[in-house]
C-alpha cells in the first residue's frame, strides 16, 4: 500500500519532468523559418558576392549602369504611385464598409474578396483588353467627347499603375476596414458637438486615429508592388521593365545568379528599412493592435 502511495505521489512530478519545454513548441516554426527564409537569403547573399567572381562587382555593375538604375527608378516610382492611389481609393471604400448596414456591407465585402480570389493572370488579361486602343475605356472616352484619339495605356507605366492599383486595393481596404470599425463613433459625435465641421472631423479625428492602419496597409502594398512580376510584365512590356522582371531575366535567360541575387537583396534591404521606419514611427504595439 505504501509503495502504491509513493508511486502515485511521484506521478505528477514525473509527468511534469516529461513535459516539453517552451523551446520545443516553437522549434518546428523556427525550423521552417530557417529552411524557407534564412537559408535562401544566405544563399542569395553568397551568390551575389561569389558569382561569377568573388567581390562586390555585381553591386558595382548594378548601381553603375544607367539601365539598371532606371529599372530601379521605374520600380520605386510605380510602387509609390500604386500605394498612393490605393490609399486614396481604399480609404473611402473601407470607411463605407465600416459604416453601412451589415447586410450591404457583407455584399460589398464579398465582392472585394471575390476579386482577390479570381485568378491574377485572368484579371491582368482583362485589363489588357480594357486598356487597349480599341478597348472599352478608350471607346467610352471618345464617345463622350473627352478625347479625339485613343490613349496609349498598354505597354507603358500608366497601364502597369492602373492594373496594379486594382490588384492591390483589397490589401489596403481590408485592414483599414477593421481599424475604422474599431474607432468609437462617439468620438466623431463629440467632435461635431464641439463645433467641428465634417472636414475637420475627417482630417482632425478620423484620419489620425486610422493612421496606424493606413501606414501598415500602405507599407504592405508598397512592398508587394516592389516585387510584383505578372502585371508589369504583361501591361508594361520590356521597355518599362521593373526589378522583378529584371531578376527573372538574370536568372532564367542570362543564368546570372550573382546579379539576380544582388538585385533581390537590394529589394530585401529596402523592405527591411521601410519596416524599421514604420516600427520607429508607430511602434510594435500600435501595429499589432491595428492588425487585430
Amino acid at each position: 500500500m505504501s509503495v502504491m502511495t509513493s508511486t502515485t505521489s511521484f506521478a505528477p512530478e514525473l509527468r511534469q519532468r516529461r513535459r516539453p519545454s517552451g523551446f520545443a513548441y516553437i522549434a518546428p516554426a523556427l525550423l521552417l523559418i530557417a529552411l524557407f527564409f534564412i537559408v535562401p537569403i544566405a544563399s542569395l547573399l553568397l551568390r551575389s558576392v561569389l558569382e561569377p567572381t568573388p567581390g562586390l562587382s555585381n553591386y558595382a555593375e548594378l548601381f553603375g549602369s544607367w539601365t539598371y538604375v532606371r529599372i530601379f527608378a521605374n520600380t520605386f516610382l510605380v510602387s509609390a504611385l500604386v500605394t498612393l492611389l490605393s490609399v486614396i481609393i481604399g480609404f473611402p471604400v473601407a470607411w463605407l464598409l465600416a459604416i453601412i448596414p451589415n447586410r450591404w456591407g457583407s455584399v460589398l465585402f464579398a465582392i472585394i474578396l471575390l476579386s482577390m480570389w479570381t485568378n491574377l493572370l485572368a484579371r491582368t488579361y482583362a485589363w489588357m483588353v480594357l486598356l487597349q486602343r480599341t478597348g472599352v475605356i478608350n471607346k467610352t472616352l471618345i464617345n463622350l467627347g473627352l478625347i479625339d484619339q485613343p490613349l496609349v495605356m498598354v505597354n507603358n507605366l500608366t497601364g502597369v499603375t492602373i492594373g496594379m492599383t486594382y490588384i492591390m486595393l483589397p490589401f489596403i481596404i481590408l485592414p483599414l476596414r477593421g481599424v475604422i470599425k474599431d474607432i468609437e463613433p462617439g468620438i466623431l459625435q463629440a467632435a461635431a458637438l464641439c463645433g467641428a465641421t465634417k472636414w475637420q472631423c475627417l482630417w482632425g479625428v478620423l484620419i489620425p486615429l486610422a493612421l496606424p492602419g493606413i501606414a501598415s496597409g500602405a507599407l504592405m502594398v508598397f512592398v508587394m508592388s516592389l516585387g510584383y512580376f505578372v502585371t508589369p510584365a504583361l501591361l508594361g512590356g520590356t521597355a518599362n521593365m521593373m526589378v522583378a522582371e529584371m531578376i527573372a531575366q538574370f536568372v532564367q535567360s542570362l543564368v546570372n545568379w550573382g546579379m539576380g541575387g544582388a538585385a533581390a537583396l537590394v529589394l530585401l534591404v529596402v523592405t527591411l528599412l521601410l519596416y524599421a521606419i514604420q516600427l520607429r514611427l508607430f511602434g510594435v504595439g500600435r501595429i499589432g493592435q491595428e492588425g487585430q
